[in-house]
């Protein structure tokens, strides 16, 4: 299966007379496994749990001990691809009170389409890098923690996204207008913050917003920014 997904996506890597759609690329990515996980997944986990405080030990069934395939899935807050298989789907470690700060170890579970790392005590920035830690992220959510400065540009580079939820932080700044520009983005929300100046235009008008409780911004929905 590997060799064979390895040639296909080789032929649509060189060819010059077809040009695959984004979507195309993407199925190839995850079915055939060029984002294949196991060994790097594993330590993904691992180096999350080693960054981060767990002071209800909520962690605690996270063991590396079992060599079993697909032990990993029967973590506490994981999801994968396939329950025999150690590849990270989803990251689901919501209101568990952990402490630390944004876990850059992410970017070795090479498979992972949703974070959601909201109300616990994160800290801190959100990388700048955050497209190259979750490049095919789908769902992000870092509401309701403790982050602070600006909204990552890079943030326009996750190109996948649907959702991304940042309410009840300490952000501050502008919020890139790139956001705009995100095709499949339904979802964005960033509520009881500090931030200030034009909010994105998302023309389609498919986008679910809320700005609330950030009185510096301004722009459509909001007050009338100023002519400069």
């Amino acid at each position: 299966m590997f060799l064979r997904c390895k040639f296909l996506v080789k032929m649509v890597k060189g060819s010059q007379i077809f040009t695959p759609p984004t979507s195309v690329i993407f199925w190839f990515l995850i079915v055939c496994g060029i984002t294949y996980g196991s060994d790097t997944d594993i330590f993904c986990l691992k180096s999350i749990k080693d960054s981060l405080e767990d002071p209800h030990n909520y962690l605690q069934s996270w063991n590396f001990n079992n060599k079993k395939e697909g032990f990993i899935c029967n973590f506490i807050g994981v999801e994968c691809w396939h329950p025999d298989e150690n590849k990270v789907l989803n990251l689901r470690l919501s209101d568990m009170s952990l402490t630390g700060l944004f876990p850059n170890g992410i970017r070795n579970c090479t498979s992972l389409t949703g974070l959601d790392l909201s109300a616990n005590n994160l800290s801190g920035t959100i990388p700048q890098n955050i497209a190259t830690l979750l490049p095919f992220v789908t769902s992000l959510d870092l509401s309701s923690n403790q982050f602070s400065g600006v909204i990552p540009l890079s943030l326009a580079n996750c190109t996948y996204i649907n959702i991304i939820k940042l309410d009840q932080n300490q952000l501050s700044g502008q919020i890139p207008p790139q956001l705009a520009l995100l095709p499949r983005l339904r979802t964005f929300t960033v509520s009881n913050n500090s931030l200030m100046g034009p909010v994105p235009n998302f023309a389609n008008g498919h986008v679910t917003v809320n700005y609330s409780n950030n009185k510096g911004l301004c722009g459509p929905s909001l007050k009338p920014c100023p002519n400069n």
